[in-house]
């Protein structure tokens, strides 16, 4: 990075942290909504829901920590992160196939590797992104006016 990126990521306002924590809360609630009550949400939904909003969670989550990182790179982040996860259900073994039978492991760590999770994951980050760029854009613009 060059020392005027660093300036301007610097200088860029933080993230408002109330607005974040709100979105991962509500992201959660939707995707814990869209595991227990399927019957409720039509069928392609209540299948693809829950996926795409954990990486739009993981994307708020990694918005809360690096306030003022640029929305590509948490999209890369997100990614990196979702990929991985994915990826790491290729792997069974005694231990992490544990883990997985639990609630929280489960929802975490998934358990088996489908590719329609990655799309999922994708149009999640997507989404989290798109609104993300426009919540810094208008926050920016906000800060600017205040000056």
């Amino acid at each position: 990075m060059t020392a005027d990126r660093r300036a301007t990521a610097a200088s860029a306002p933080a993230r408002p942290l109330y607005l974040y924590v709100a979105l991962a809360s509500l992201t959660i609630a939707a995707g814990l909504a869209s595991r227990r009550y399927p019957a409720f949400f039509p069928a392609f939904v209540a299948r693809y829901a829950g996926d795409t909003l954990w990486a739009a969670m993981v994307f708020w989550i990694l918005a809360l920590i690096w306030r003022r990182a640029g929305t590509l790179r948490l999209a890369a982040a997100t990614t990196s992160i979702a990929v991985a996860v994915e990826c790491s259900q290729l792997y069974h073994s005694a231990w992490i196939d544990a883990i997985r039978l639990t609630r929280v492991g489960a929802l975490v760590l998934g358990s088996d590797f489908l590719w329609s999770d990655l799309a999922c994951y994708a149009v999640g980050t997507g989404l989290a992104a798109g609104l993300d760029a426009l919540i810094t854009s208008r926050h920016r613009h906000a800060a600017a006016a205040d000056r």
